[in-house]
């Protein structure tokens, strides 16, 4: 079997092709706690040490791996797993799961219908993107980029408004599990960044996330307008870490993640 690999959306994400349908009501992503019972080909992937997310699609997986995890060794072993589970004739999800699933199923050609004919258009409109991730309890993840990080609270209150079933509208990348982000302290800046920062950056078409809080540093990461921008390191240094170590005063630094030249603020210039 010849497998091919594709970069996922952050360093952490990759996708493989086995060359054979995966998973047709992909995709779904898949609970580490339950893959046992749900998906035979999940459960090979997860028996790997470093991996930290699964998910099917129609005709490949999508595997996420910790942050300390190297791909260089962690990408032969998924093909092993792969392989291995394709030789034993198995399928990727078991009957019981496929029949508990359809509902899901629903939800999902719910959204990506609404994507498709309402919301993408007029995020594209204004330069950003927009497309379906995963659904999983009740939460939408999306693949967002530039102008739709602004516009995700409108987003959210229509897609929850034609889907009740939706209980939260997230970008992709808060699904990789994060331990500090629950962490009273992560809560609490999490809370600071969506209820005071967020708004008043909001009108710039900029957003900030908390992307996880390891010991004494706090990691984030800027999206939409601020992706690029030229006042990113000021708005971050003179702003937004000043507000963070003042609620929690343990933090001695914030370190920002964003890929800034992949953003498309025409002003920004990488440093030399």
């Amino acid at each position: 079997m010849f497998i091919q690999t594709k970069p996922g959306e952050t360093a952490t994400e990759l996708e493989f092709f086995p060359g054979k349908p995966v998973f047709g009501n992909g995709p779904l992503e898949i609970d580490r706690a339950t893959a046992g019972k749900t998906s035979p080909l999940a459960q090979k992937i997860f028996s790997i040490d470093g991996v930290s997310q699964v998910v099917l699609n129609a005709e490949s997986v999508t595997v996420s791996k910790s942050s300390d995890a190297d791909w260089s060794s962690l990408r032969t072993e998924i093909f092993g797993a792969i392989v291995n589970h394709f030789e034993t004739g198995e399928p990727a999800m078991l009957e019981a799961e496929n029949e508990a699933g359809e509902f899901d199923a629903e939800i999902i050609e719910q959204v990506k219908d609404l994507l498709t004919t309402r919301i993408v258009p007029a995020v594209t409109q204004s330069g950003g993107d927009i497309a379906f991730h995963s659904f999983k309890n009740g939460n939408l993840y999306l693949k967002l980029q530039g102008s739709a990080f602004s516009m995700l609270t409108g987003i959210q209150n229509m897609l929850r408004h034609y889907v009740p079933e939706i209980q939260t509208v997230l970008d992709h990348r808060e699904a990789l599990p994060r331990p500090g982000l629950d962490s009273a302290d992560g809560i609490a800046i999490r809370d600071l960044l969506e209820e005071k920062i967020n708004p008043s950056i909001a009108a710039h078409g900029g957003r900030i996330s908390l992307v996880d809080l390891k010991e004494n540093i706090a990691y984030v990461r800027l999206d939409g307008g601020c992706q690029g921008c030229g006042m990113a390191d000021v708005t971050l240094k003179q702003g937004v870490a000043v507000e963070i170590q003042k609620l929690v005063p343990r933090i001695t630094e914030i370190l920002d993640i964003t890929e800034h030249a992949d953003g498309s603020n025409p002003y920004y210039q990488p440093g030399k």
